[in-house]
């Protein structure tokens, strides 16, 4: 309470919970993208949501088509990104988030082209030549992050088709998988150093030139734990990070530009909402994990893949919320929408109703 207000005689009035209330509207306002989604992909019929896997590998390749655009110098003006000039960063305003939007193709191409198919046909070279322009377009990015993703992307989309490549090349000698894996793995080599030999591998560059104590959010960072401490356990309010910073910000960290974040979701999240963001958070982080091993258990019988790639979608965005906030962006909360519908699906192997061959009437 006011010591202004204390001292008069009117009755108190009711104040926002938000500091900054209009940052806050603009919050909930972009839910509108997220929960479009989900209403649309949950009224959808099992035809329509077999094709979402390949609208989203469209997407993102087309998303990788408008960053090697922006690679080769082309410069194209969209009012409704606050991008920066010379950054590779497709259609995002962030190449952080550019790189884990491309990051979710390496992971997604082998399932499209293998998940549940007894053979591939010409999607499996398509998915292979995806993954591997996927990769590079990851090195141009200059995302450091974005490295450690893309890798991860890339094994973890092997691994939710081992079982369907076994099955393909079951007929072959048992060296044809090795082999095509190891061939995979020096062509993907191969074009990485082809990348720095022409320097071009800007996030290799950035790797081994910036220093991690000279980054904003690391400097950054004992400021963000003072303003939770202040604001625990109400919070602050949702979307008002910038201006609450700015009261905060000590004079060795100003300069010309802004701290538009704190670089780091899951202290933002606690910062803007406290206690009930915290529990809420470790609820979400609780069921990813619980729905994780049961479609892990589900693809060991022989479930379908879906399930398991939405855990490693979601996966992916949890990594990248340590160092950045690619959930805040509507793009990817679309895909947080589909990845979490994927997953709420129990991957369960659909059994007939007439009893087995070793069972008994």
């Amino acid at each position: 309470m006011p010591f202004a207000d204390a001292l008069g005689s009117d009755p108190q009035q009711w104040r926002p919970w938000s500091l900054v209330p209009g940052a806050t509207f603009n919050a909930l306002h972009s839910l509108i993208v997220p929960l479009v989604v989900l209403v649309l992909a949950s009224g959808a019929s099992d035809q329509e949501r077999a094709h979402l896997p390949a609208i989203l590998l469209g997407l993102i390749f087309a998303s990788m088509l408008y960053g090697l655009f922006q690679f080769s110098g082309g410069v194209l003006s969209n009012p409704l990104i606050n991008d920066t000039i010379g950054q590779i960063s497709g259609n995002f305003a962030n190449r952080n988030h550019f790189a884990l939007f491309l990051a979710f193709g390496c992971a997604l191409a082998p399932v499209w082209a293998l998940g549940g198919r007894a053979h591939p046909g010409w999607r499996g070279p398509v998915a292979l030549g995806l993954m591997v322009l996927f990769a590079l377009t990851i090195l141009a990015t200059g995302s450091r992050a974005g490295l450690a993703l893309g890798l991860l992307g890339l094994l973890a989309g092997i691994m939710l088709v081992w079982r369907d490549l076994k099955r393909v090349l079951a007929r072959a000698p048992r060296w044809v998988l090795p082999t095509l894996i190891a061939a995979f793995v020096a062509m993907i080599a191969i074009f990485v150093l082809m990348s720095v030999a022409a320097d071009r591998a800007v996030a290799i560059n950035r790797a081994l030139a910036t220093e991690a104590a000279e980054d904003m959010r690391s400097r950054g960072l004992p400021t963000v734990l003072s303003m939770i401490k202040t604001y625990f356990p109400f919070g602050s309010g949702f979307g008002d990070f910038d201006p609450i910073f700015r009261i905060h910000e000590p004079f060795h960290l100003l300069k010309f530009t802004y701290f538009n974040h704190a670089h780091n979701d899951f202290l933002e999240i606690i910062l803007d909402s406290g206690l009930a963001g915290a529990l809420m958070l470790l609820g979400a982080l609780g069921w990813l994990a619980f729905a994780g091993v049961r479609a892990l258990r589900a693809r060991r019988i022989g479930g379908s893949a879906l399930p398991m790639l939405g855990s490693v979608l979601l996966l992916l965005v949890v990594l990248a919320s340590v160092v950045d906030y690619p959930a805040r962006t509507s793009m990817m909360m679309a895909v947080v929408v589909l990845a979490g519908l994927w997953l709420h699906g129990n991957g369960s192997v659909r059994q007939s109703a007439l009893p087995g061959q070793d069972q008994h009437l």
